[in-house]
C-alpha cells in the first residue's frame, strides 16, 4: 500500500477522472460529470479531488464538496486492477480528516441502490443507510442515501 500517493487532482487530470466516472461510476446512464465539471471541482475552494496515484498512473479518485457543517462525497472510483489493496478505503479515510480538520462533522453521499459492493463498502466503514429514493439517477435508477458522523466510532477497516 506505500506505494500509492494521495494527492489532489491537477486540472490535466480531469479527462481521465471523467472517463473513469463514465466507465466505474456512470455505466448504463447519461454521463453527468464531464471533465469541465471535474475541472471546477479541482479549482473550487470548498471541494477537493484527490487522486491515488501509482507509478504514474491515477489508480482511484474522489470528489467531496464541504459547506459549513456536512460535506457531501459526491464520486468515488477505483480502477479493478487497483481494489481490494485499501485504495478505496484511504481515499475516504483521507477526506474524513480533512473533514474533520475543517471542522466538518458530517458526510452524506449518494449510491446506487442495486450497488451492493458498495453499499457494504460504505457501512464498513461506518456510514448507515438513511433513505431509498426512487429515480435519483435521472429517474430511473435508485439511489440510496448515506451519511457518517465523524464523532462516532471509527469501524474496521475494509478493502476496496
Amino acid at each position: 500500500m506505500d506505494d500509492y500517493r494521495f494527492t489532489p487532482a491537477r486540472p490535466a487530470d480531469a479527462a481521465l477522472l471523467a472517463a473513469m466516472s463514465r466507465q466505474l461510476v456512470e455505466s448504463g446512464l447519461r454521463p453527468s460529470w464531464g471533465s469541465e465539471r471535474i475541472q471546477s471541482h479541482i479549482r473550487h475552494p470548498e471541494s477537493i479531488v484527490l487522486a491515488a496515484r501509482r507509478g504514474g498512473l491515477i489508480a482511484g479518485f474522489a470528489i467531496m464538496r464541504y459547506a459549513d457543517d456536512t460535506a457531501h462525497l459526491n464520486l468515488l472510483a477505483v480502477d479493478p486492477p487497483h481494489r481490494r489493496r485499501g485504495v478505496g478505503q484511504r481515499l475516504v479515510r483521507w477526506l474524513e480528516e480533512s473533514a474533520l480538520t475543517a471542522g466538518t462533522f458530517t458526510i452524506g453521499l449518494e449510491l446506487r441502490a442495486d450497488n451492493q459492493g458498495a453499499r457494504t463498502f460504505y457501512a464498513v466503514l461506518g456510514y448507515r443507510e438513511l433513505a431509498r429514493i426512487p429515480g435519483y439517477y435521472q429517474g430511473v435508477e435508485a439511489a440510496i442515501r448515506m451519511e457518517r458522523d465523524l464523532r462516532g466510532p471509527l469501524r474496521c477497516a475494509a478493502r476496496s
